[in-house]
């Protein structure tokens, strides 16, 4: 099932997608490629690996699939340091191919321009199946709702749902602890965002919650541990 978007140029160039429907963005509109990589690879997933070098593979469990920009910057980084990835994601409307096509996030680095092909490659993988995408980096698809999906043991979750004010349901208590409870010893929460309310129920959950500077244009994110 598809929904109507239409492809935005964000402030660092690259692109994101707007949905008429709910009045939102896929991404910040200050840099959707500067976002996910602050978010997500700088202070989720290396901010994991520096704590816990050595386990191997790495399971990463993301809400919101989206254009795949989180999941194709976490193949190159795989790639790049050699590190297996176990990836499963939830999207319940696919982008249609002719709008993934278009998406310019391989050229925002010169570095990884040779891993542009990989974007359309994860798009393509079937749905509600797993695949070996490369050989550092596996990944499931499903078009399901957090409500609905099973979970499985994680070390890094990556939630990028819709804001809270957009699709509450998925911020509220009940989803925090299904995914507070799959997440594994020494586990990590990333999300953009920093609303108290979101930090006073992942402490609740028994989460420790870091200060950390927000992406370009923001001054928070979340971050949150399982210990």
């Amino acid at each position: 099932m598809a929904r109507e978007v239409k492809i935005i140029i964000t402030e660092d160039g690259s692109h994101s997608l707007y949905v008429p429907e709910i009045r939102e963005s896929y991404h910040s509109s200050n840099g959707a490629y500067r976002e996910s990589i602050h978010v997500f690879l700088l202070y989720g997933l290396e901010a994991w690996a520096a704590r816990n070098a050595g386990k191997q593979p790495i399971r990463i469990f993301e809400v919101g699939f989206g254009t795949g920009l989180n999941a194709w910057l976490t193949l190159v980084w795989a790639e790049q340091n050699q590190v297996p990835v176990l990836y499963h994601t939830i999207e319940p409307f696919p982008l249609e191919e002719d709008i993934y096509k278009q998406l310019n996030y391989g050229e925002m680095d010169d570095a990884i321009w040779h891993f542009r092909p990989y974007l359309q490659r994860i798009h393509k993988l079937p749905w509600d199946a797993g695949g070996a995408v490369t050989s550092y980096f596996n990944m499931k698809k499903e078009t399901t709702t957090l409500q609905e999906v099973e979970l499985y043991p994680t070390d890094i979750v990556y939630f990028d749902a819709f804001s809270p004010k957009k699709q509450p349901e998925l911020w509220g208590a009940d989803i925090m602890e299904k995914v507070v409870n799959s997440m594994n010893d020494q586990a990590v929460f990333v999300t953009y965002c920093a609303t108290g309310k979101l930090k006073r129920m992942l402490k609740d959950l028994g989460l420790s919650l870091d200060k950390v500077p927000g992406p370009p244009g923001k001054l928070e994110m979340t971050r949150a541990w399982k210990f």
